[in-house]
């Protein structure tokens, strides 16, 4: 998947979720763009360097996860408990995708506005 086709995958995913180039003051990453749901990330790429996709996923899940796809490693600059990283040049586009809505909808459930 492209970085564009995957930009307008994870806007699609609700009208709550917004996107960000938060880190502009840091040299090294003021490329890389994150998407939130309810203020928290779920998503984040480097728009220089789309090799990596970092997405939250359950902790039970990722050794399965990595075992089963080559495309799916460590994740960016975050915990390696509750994050995956994934090549979005080599991982099937489906792959990709449920694994992105999993991460939305693990944040979406967990920082649920209270009405």
């Amino acid at each position: 998947m492209n970085i564009e086709d995957y930009r307008e995958f994870c806007l699609s995913l609700g009208d709550d979720v917004e996107e960000k180039l938060p880190f502009t003051a840091f040299r090294y990453a003021s490329g890389v763009l994150v998407f939130y749901v309810h203020g928290h990330m779920f998503s984040f790429f480097d728009c220089d360097d789309f090799s990596v996709v970092t997405l939250k996923c359950q902790p039970d899940r990722i050794d399965e996860l990595r075992a089963a796809h080559d495309c799916i490693g460590k994740p960016f600059n975050m915990s390696s408990k509750h994050w995956i990283g994934i090549n979005p040049c080599t991982a099937p586009d489906d792959l990709l995708q449920e694994l992105t809505r999993n991460s939305y909808n693990i944040v979406k459930a967990k920082y649920k506005k209270k009405s």
